[in-house]
Formats: C-alpha cells, structure tokens, sequence
C-alpha cells in the first residue's frame, strides 16, 4: 500500500482496494508483495481459437530472456508453435520510429524537453499527476502498436482477410502494456486483441525452442530496435545529444517535478521508464532485469548493425500519420479536489488542519497510505478521522 507511487491503494474492511482513477498499472504492487494479492488481469492461449489468423507481437525484452547465444529464430519458432500463424519481432517496429524521431526532432516545435511515449505507466502518471506537461508528449505510436498495426494491414493484403478475423497478442511484460490495450492513450482504439505475459508462456517457448527443427528467417528488428528493452537504449539509438534518462517510477516523479518546475528546459528529450532498469524489469518477466539489461546492451553492440528500413518508408508512415496519434491526451484530473477554485481551496486548508491533528507515524494501519493521505480521503467522504488507532 505505501509503496504505491500515486496512493492509489487503501484497505477497507480487511480487504485491499485500488483507486482505479488513480492507478498507472506501473506493476508495483504486483512486485513488492509477498503474497500476490494484486495480480494482472491477462489473457489465455484459448482466446486464440476466436480467430481465423493469429499474429504473436513477440517485444523487444525477450532477447534479455535468452542467453546470448540463444538463435532468435528459434525462440520465435517457439512461440509460433504454441498456436500462432506469424511472429512480429517488436524492435521492427522501434527500427521504424527511431527513424521517425530523429527525424522530427529537427524542426519539433513541442516544449521542452520532449517525452518519449513508449512508458504507458508514465504517460498515465503526467495525466493524473502532471497534467501541465501533456504538451511535451511526443505523438507518435509506442512500437507495440505499430508493430500490431502493420501486422493488420499486411496480413489483411497478402491472405485477402477481414481485420476481424485477425488476432493480434501481444507477449508482455508488464501490466501497463495491458491497460494500453485495454485503454489506449492517444488513439481510440488498440490495435492489439489481447495479451500474454512472458511469465505465462516461458517454459512452452524454452521446450518448444529446443525441439524446433529448421525454421524460417524471421524479420527481426535492428541493434537499434532491441536497444529500446533497456533503460537509455531508446535515447542511444535515436542520437539524441542532450538528454535524460530515468527508471523507476520513483525516480521519475521527482525529476517530471524538476521539468514542471521548468529547471530542465535546456534538455530536449527525457526518456522515462517506470520499471527499474527499463521494461526488462517488468514484473511479468522471468529473467533478472540487470542480467537481462546488460545482454541487451552487448547483443546490440555484438551485432550493431544499421536499421534495415528507409528513412523514406518510415516518413512516409509518419507523414501520412500511419505511426501517430490520432487522439488529444486529456487531464485525468482526479488528484483535484474540487471544480471550483474558492472550493478547492477550502478543502486544502481542511487537509492541513485534519493531517496536523493526526500523529503523522504514516503507519498505515488506518487502512491510508500516509496521514495526508487520510485527511484527504477523510475531507473526500472516504474515511473518518476515528480511523485512526493512535489518535488521543
């Protein structure tokens, strides 16, 4: 409960409960506690069967999941025999964009500095926590989508199929991804049906990869692209000169506090990752995030080969807005206590005067977070000062 980032769990009558308009799905709950109680609502291998073509979006952070000398195709033949028709390497998709963002930060007129999109667990946090910096989002699809979307639309061209009878899942590792499906951010509609934790099929793929016999030449994603899995990766393979790079959701509060306050303007891209160590610290992955991340970085500098798609072909996407948003970010606004101004004042003041009659242990046995935390919830209508066990 107190190690939530927004202050979105609270325990009621023994039971804990989530804020749900507070929630960024940043995972977490799910990787503090020892007993499991918050668990990610994923999807199964049956759902594949409503579907006449199944596409498996295999993410970067897999190839932190295998040792170094592990032949990708045959993982990714590994995870075709678990039911799917096509396997999309999801760093494709990062070669893609990291071209369109090299290309579109020459003449960006966005403020200062820009944020990357790939974090859904981020973007969530700027719009309840820091909505004044919606602006500095850039509007581009994270590689998921993309990825998922270009799926769609071949697999619609080379086998004559409706979008309907296509099922895109996506391997994931970590909850925010699913929330992203579930609730895109700046686009009405995801492109991807469901989606599978690494957690939940990493022992098929192992078995089915050490069986699997000759496979195909899968299309893989560049040094550039699979640099994405890891916490600077991103930013490295954009070339971008100034820069910032964060992980943990922690860290990234308090430096999203430093750029609010407008002392980081002189940075032009800020790369923010919830999970520590990049999205190979996911919760839904197996591997330890510092091993996974540093064979990440060696797999690329071990292949460091160039981006295999066009800069014509990725502008293109871009310019046709194939690869962006076609949605405004909207302020999620619950951390406002009231609509009206000279209200909400009011109700600030009641905070402070009802936290400084509480002892300020920040204990959490009222079933709050903090102390604050019960004021707010008390002036709210969600609690009641006798909520406390050490109140006088």
């Amino acid at each position: 409960m107190r190690r939530c980032p927004t202050e979105a769990i609270r325990v009621r009558n023994k039971k804990a409960i989530i804020i749900k308009d507070r929630c960024i799905d940043c995972g977490e709950c799910i990787r503090v506690c020892p007993y499991h109680a918050q668990q990610t609502q994923l999807d199964t291998l049956d759902k594949l069967k409503k579907y006449k073509y199944k596409i498996a979006i295999s993410p970067m952070t897999l190839y932190g999941q295998f040792s170094l000398d592990k032949d990708m195709n045959k993982v990714f033949e590994g995870i075709k025999m678990l039911g799917f028709d096509e396997v999309v390497d999801e760093g494709y998709a990062a070669d893609i964009i990291t071209l369109i963002i090299r290309e579109s930060l020459k003449n960006n007129k966005q403020p200062k500095p820009l944020i990357s999109s790939l974090c859904p667990a981020v973007l969530r946090l700027i719009q309840i926590s820091f909505p004044s910096l919606i602006d500095n989002i850039i509007r581009i699809e994270s590689p998921m989508e993309l990825a998922a979307r270009l799926a769609r639309k071949n697999a619609m061209e080379k086998y004559n199929l409706k979008s309907e009878e296509i099922g895109i899942f996506y391997i994931t590792q970590c909850p925010a991804k699913v929330t992203s499906i579930k609730t895109p951010i700046g686009i009405k509609n995801s492109n991807v049906d469901g989606a599978i934790s690494i957690k939940q099929i990493y022992g098929d793929i192992v078995k089915n990869s050490n069986t699997a016999g000759k496979t195909e030449d899968f299309v893989m994603g560049s040094a550039y692209g699979i640099n994405w899995a890891r916490a600077g990766g991103q930013s490295k393979s954009i070339g971008v000169d100034s820069y910032i790079v964060v992980d943990g959701i922690d860290n990234v509060i308090k430096v999203l506090e430093e750029i609010e306050l407008g002392k980081l303007n002189n940075i032009e891209y800020f790369e923010g990752l919830a999970c520590v160590g990049g999205c190979v610290g996911g919760p839904l992955c197996v591997e330890n995030p510092f091993i996974a991340k540093s064979r990440i970085r060696r797999l690329s500098e071990k292949h460091n080969d160039e981006i295999k798609v066009s800069k014509e072909y990725a502008m293109e996407l871009y310019n046709s807005g194939f690869a962006c948003w076609t949605e405004e970010i909207q302020s999620k606004g619950t951390m406002k206590l009231d609509e009206n101004i000279v209200e909400a004042i009011r109700k600030i003041e009641e905070i402070k005067k009802l936290t400084n009659l509480l002892p300020g242990l920040d204990c959490g046995s009222c079933g709050a977070p903090s102390c604050r935390a019960l004021a707010e919830d008390i002036v709210r209508g969600y609690g009641k000062i006798e909520d406390c066990i050490f109140r006088d």
